[in-house]
């Protein structure tokens, strides 16, 4: 049976991962290598690994880790973090990534996006937009991190960008980064009627019941970090992940 995918989402910085509450205090958790042998063994649909520094500090992927990550990695990954070239795309894929995740590259540079679905072909890129509440209601898109407002709204952007060719849409809540609360579902809502593609949801999952009402909300697929890598209120690190048999348990009677 084919449910919905549900993605963990590791993020790196340099070549340690790390855990961030609304993109800020990151965590270091352990060896990201160490983490993807443990997703394979649990297999995981897929995964999707952020370079969370990269954009900030101005350079581009670190091919020399993805190569390593790649060779460990045995189910299908996508990589984002300073992507701002096809060139870089292309390297990621003989690497062996499946997907490229664009996020502040998709507004400072967003044909981008058109020549890389081109090129490449529109499964094989994913825009990733952080959004974070305004005080006065509704959303700001934000890149660099989170730490650059950018003045559109996350389903506009969304709905162009899949004009110019992307094939999927990743939409992070900034808010409801690494706190378990539950997915800003009413974001997720907007995004997913925006849209054709398929809308992955990220930011604030605690649980299956999330996992649910993301779907009914309008996501297409589910992805969590803090969720699959800790356990209990001392938030201790251990890396889950939901059998096949506790996937069809979560979706087959809501989905």
């Amino acid at each position: 049976m084919n449910w919905p995918r549900v993605i963990p989402i590791l993020l790196l910085r340099g070549r340690g991962l790390y855990k961030t509450t609304k993109f800020k205090d990151p965590v270091y958790l352990g060896d990201p290598l160490n983490t993807v042998r443990l997703f394979n063994e649990k297999e995981a649909n897929e995964i999707v690994v952020l370079d969370i520094g990269a954009t900030t500090e101005g350079r581009g992927p670190n091919f020399e880790f993805l190569e390593d990550l790649a060779s460990e990695c045995f189910m299908p990954f996508a990589y984002g973090g300073g992507i701002t070239t096809v060139d870089e795309i292309k390297r990621l894929f003989f690497l062996g990534a499946e997907k490229a995740v664009i996020n502040t590259a998709a507004l400072d540079r967003a044909d981008l996006i058109d020549e890389a679905a081109r090129l490449f072909g529109a499964q094989s890129v994913v825009v990733s937009i952080d959004a974070k509440k305004k005080m006065l209601g509704g959303y700001d898109v934000c890149t660099h991190g989170g730490g650059k407002g950018r003045g559109r709204k996350p389903a506009d952007l969304a709905r162009e960008m899949e004009d110019r060719g992307a094939g999927e849409i990743l939409i992070n809540a900034i808010d409801r980064d690494g706190i378990m609360g539950g997915y800003d579902l009413d974001l997720v809502g907007d995004v997913a009627a925006a849209v054709s593609v398929p809308v992955v949801a990220c930011g604030g999952a605690s649980g299956p019941a999330d996992f649910r009402a993301a779907i009914t909300a309008g996501a297409t697929a589910v992805s969590a970090g803090a969720y699959f890598v800790f356990q209990g209120k001392h938030r201790a690190v251990l890396i889950s992940y939901p059998s096949e048999d506790e996937l069809q348990s979560i979706f087959s009677s809501d989905v």
